[in-house]
């Protein structure tokens, strides 16, 4: 029987689980409250896949603050998978487009920290092997802008400082982005609402009424954002008029769009000579933004083929991607 290799994609806010033949799960888990509980949250994932034999791990969690440097960060990250994994083996996928393992991962912590974008961009360049490409990956907190050449990423930056620099790593997402990071002028500077209240208002994402994870720990419903939106403009929702909210909504919208698209415009164009832009790969919970980020950058001009990995590999996969991306890695042999 051939070997089930789990990928692992270990996030500050998210732990998220794949197999190649996309059974996937993502458990939320904030690491920055409870690093130690990881181990057993590890644990836990790992249950509901017992036919696991290998695990292939990707992380960013090293970046919370209840690590003092990101070095003790990845070593409780790989402590953690290690203790979980039992007997099992553990290999770390690296930046430099390999799997090391976890004694070589601790001497070289820098080449596997936040190293989820590379081994997604390594997957989904299948999907563009053909001249230039872009990989647009929106998630709850980061949006990833991922050039490829060829099918290879072709980027500058590899660190999260150097991907930062060059717009290629960007701090804004569909969830968990405050809005007070978006739009400062004339608002709120607290922690009053984030990205998905906007989205939940506008109708992009659904309402979760079981989902209290939210600025003020009350339901993510439109009746509960827009009272969170009112509060980032000053006020409530008996001083606020409705439209003028679903305004300020709007206007976050619109700000996030233009904040990528000029990203995308650095990220991009950094070299004198990048190759023909063929095929645009889109991924993420924000999936719909990212298709929307696109259709401005083009402005109105078509793009000859655009990649939904939402529709390659179905929503649920897809929103465990960088998981799915190590688990088919290292199946391949990488």
């Amino acid at each position: 029987m051939p070997p089930t290799i789990l990928g692992l994609d270990i996030g500050g806010a998210n732990l998220k689980a794949a197999t190649v033949d996309k059974r996937a799960v993502s458990v939320p888990f904030a690491l920055w409250k409870q690093p130690d509980r990881l181990p057993a949250a590890l644990a836990e994932v790992l249950s509901q896949f017992p036919d696991t034999t290998e695990l292939a791990v990707t992380m960013t969690g090293e970046l919370c603050d209840c690590f003092e440097t990101k070095r003790q960060g990845v070593h409780a990250i790989l402590a953690a998978a290690q203790k979980a994994s039992g007997d099992r083996p553990v290999k770390v996928w690296s930046s430099d487009g390999v799997f090391v393992t976890a004694e070589e991962a601790r001497r070289d912590h820098l080449k596997v920290a936040a190293a989820n974008w590379h081994a997604l961009a390594t997957f989904a360049g299948r999907y563009a092997y053909h001249h230039g490409g872009l990989l647009l990956d929106i998630g709850s907190t980061t949006s990833d802008i991922i050039p490829l050449d060829h099918g290879v990423p072709s980027t500058y930056g590899v660190t999260d400082p150097e991907r930062l620099i060059f717009r290629e790593l960007v701090y804004t997402g569909v969830r968990r982005t405050p809005l007070c990071a978006i739009i400062s002028d004339r608002t709120m500077a607290e922690l009053f609402a984030t990205t998905q209240d906007v989205y939940v208002v506008l109708g992009l994402l659904p309402e979760a009424p079981d989902d209290c994870d939210t600025a003020d720990n009350r339901p993510l419903t439109v009746e509960k954002s827009l009272a969170r939106l009112a509060r980032m403009l000053g006020g409530d929702v008996e001083t606020i008029p409705e439209e003028q909210t679903i305004r300020f909504a709007t206007a976050v919208h619109t700000q996030v769009i233009k904040t990528l698209v000029q990203a995308i415009r650095v990220a991009y164009y950094h070299s004198q000579n990048p190759p023909e832009l063929r095929t645009v790969l889109v991924s993420g919970a924000g999936e719909f933004l990212a298709r929307r980020v696109i259709e401005e950058f083009r402005g109105g001009a078509p793009v000859e083929r655009v990649v939904s990995l939402n529709d390659e590999l179905g929503p649920v996969v897809s929103s465990c991607a960088p998981a799915y991306s190590v688990a088919v890695l290292a199946t391949e042999g990488a």
